[in-house]
């Protein structure tokens, strides 16, 4: 039984929400920020990057504390409100390659613990332990964890008519991106989407992991030091974005090398040999059209690599994982990369990225070889949180990336 609590946000004023909503933060370059920080007085930014108008880097705690108080200074300027009822918010984007739908609403820790909401991607335990003491001190979450459901008619039925109202928000980014916003307050339609929602026995973490467990840890030690705990208080939920499967869109992560390990281009050939055919595509930038084959880049030349059938040796939906083919038969016995997360050797671009920006990357020097493949499906992400595996570092790059600061969830 899934449960979908909803809260009160903390959220922009209608004529402000297109100014104060921000992408992601990793996602702007330095002149990128700096523009927005120096010419939009309402962008999340400034929240996110609270030392900007001290001209001076801080980190750790004493940047947690700043970001907490530019976030009441919004308050305190009517830049933000907060809804007087507990509501759900329908949430929709457009882009020219996407569209998405769906619900932001407090999901369970509960259910974190108890493997109903199930994870693909192993967290490290450092920034579960970071990410815990950030919300800890800030009080309140804004970017949601994205979680996704099988598809279900009934639930599409309801999100449709709550559609044909007039939006909170509507607005359109340099993006091209179109975003709006619907309040949903009315008591019977939040309990009806509660009911479609209890019904289900699992959903499933598309992006944001370490955010889900860092919301765990925080509830587990919020409980226990709450004598008069009972399971309500808002510290036991965290801000999601429930979304089913078809409106997602998966791309794979290219993988970059600095060196290959002390072998000559012909040896490395020869090794690799072993377990793939190997084609010679010269300048044709060759996109595998199955699983099992990949996509390389050296010395100024395109591969293709297709594994031979004497080295399907498959035991678990792990061991069939393109990312986990390449890792236990190239990364780490030839190129001796045995810690994907820690060692320096290896860098990771996102497949959305043009193939032209892997083929520079190698041509500068700064890395020796380059790898693609085909991006990973749904039913494979459900199959390995099913089993209680993980994925390899970097397996997915998935979409929907909302824009922070247009719904809060405080504790």
């Amino acid at each position: 039984m899934v449960k979908i609590t909803p809260f009160k946000a903390v959220r922009p004023q209608r004529a402000r929400a297109g100014l104060v909503a921000s992408r992601p933060y990793g996602e702007y370059n330095e002149a990128e920020m700096r523009a927005r920080l120096d010419y939009n007085p309402y962008s999340f930014l400034h929240i996110l990057n609270p030392a900007y108008k001290f001209q001076h880097t801080i980190s750790g705690t004493q940047k947690f504390q700043l970001i907490k108080n530019r976030y009441l200074e919004f308050k305190e300027e009517d830049t933000f409100i907060q809804d007087e009822k507990p509501c759900f918010y329908v949430y929709k984007m457009e882009t020219r390659d996407l569209y998405c739908c769906g619900i932001i609403a407090a999901a369970s820790a509960e259910d974190y613990k108890n493997d109903i909401i199930r994870k693909h991607e192993e967290t490290i335990a450092s920034r579960e332990e970071l990410f815990k003491e950030y919300v800890k001190t800030v009080g309140f979450n804004t970017e949601p964890v994205l979680l996704t459901y099988e598809n279900k008619p009934e639930i599409q039925q309801i999100l449709e008519k709550i559609m044909l109202r007039n939006p909170e928000y509507e607005f359109a980014t340099r993006q091209r991106e179109t975003h709006y916003l619907w309040k949903v307050e009315n008591e019977a339609e939040i309990a009806q989407i509660q009911q479609f929602f209890a019904k289900m026995n699992s959903i499933y973490i598309a992006d944001g992991h370490h955010r889900c467990a860092s919301s765990f840890l925080l509830s587990k030690e919020s409980a226990e030091n709450n004598e008069n705990h009972t399971g309500k208080e808002s510290y036991n939920h965290f801000l999601s974005y429930f979304i089913p499967e078809e409106h997602l869109k998966i791309y794979q992560f290219r993988r970059l090398i600095t060196d290959l390990n002390g072998f000559s281009k012909e040896d490395f050939l020869i090794r690799l040999d072993e377990h793939f055919r190997i084609e010679n595509r010269k300048l044709d930038a060759y996109t595998p059209e199955q699983k099992h084959q990949f996509k390389m880049y050296l010395d100024g030349e395109f591969y293709s690599l297709s594994l031979r059938k004497t080295s399907m040796h498959f035991t678990n939906t792990l061991s069939r994982l393109d990312s986990q083919i390449l890792y236990e038969r190239v990364l780490a016995p030839i190129l001796g990369i045995k810690d994907l997360r820690k060692d320096k050797r290896i860098s990771y671009i996102p497949g959305k990225k043009d193939i032209l920006e892997m083929k520079k990357l190698v041509d500068s020097g700064e890395f020796a070889v380059g790898f693609g493949m085909m991006p990973v499906s749904i039913s494979e992400i459900k199959q390995i949180a099913d089993e209680g595996l993980t994925m390899p570092p970097k397996s997915t790059y998935i979409e929907p990336k909302l824009r922070s600061g247009l719904t809060i969830y405080e504790f």
